[in-house]
C-alpha cells in the first residue's frame, strides 16, 4: 500500500501541470471580468457620493436627512479610497513581478525574481 501511494505521489506533479492551461484560461478569464467590472464600480461609487451630496443639498433644513445625506458622501468617498487604493496595489505588483497584460493573454508564466 505504501509504494502504491509513493508512485502516485511521485507522479502528481505531472497531473497537476496536465491542468496547468485550463487553470490560466480560467484565469484569463477572470481577469477579463473583472476588467470589464472595475470602471463599474467606480462608476457606482461615484454615484453613491453624488447621490449622497444631492440628498445633503436638498436637506435644506431637515437635520435627519442631512445626516443621511452626510453619511453617504462619507460611505461614497471610503468606497472610491478602497477601490483606487487596491487597483493601485495590484498595479504595484504586476509591475514589480513583470505581469503585463500581453504575459496575461499568452499564458505564460511570469518570470519571478530571487533573491540572491
Amino acid at each position: 500500500m505504501k509504494k502504491i501511494i509513493g508512485v502516485g505521489l511521485t507522479f502528481a506533479p505531472f497531473l497537476a501541470f496536465a491542468q496547468l492551461t485550463a487553470v490560466n484560461a480560467f484565469v484569463t478569464q477572470i481577469g477579463v471580468i473583472v476588467g470589464i467590472l472595475t470602471p463599474i464600480a467606480f462608476a457606482l461609487g461615484l454615484l453613491y457620493f453624488f447621490w449622497g451630496l444631492a440628498q445633503f443639498i436638498l436637506a435644506s433644513g431637515d437635520p435627519e436627512k442631512a445626516t443621511e445625506g452626510k453619511n453617504r458622501m462619507i460611505w461614497g468617498v471610503v468606497a472610491l479610497f478602497v477601490m483606487s487604493t487596491v487597483f493601485g496595489l495590484i498595479a504595484f505588483i504586476q509591475s514589480e513581478l513583470g505581469i503585463t497584460e500581453k504575459v496575461i493573454l499568452e499564458n505564460k508564466a511570469p518570470v519571478v525574481p530571487i533573491i540572491k
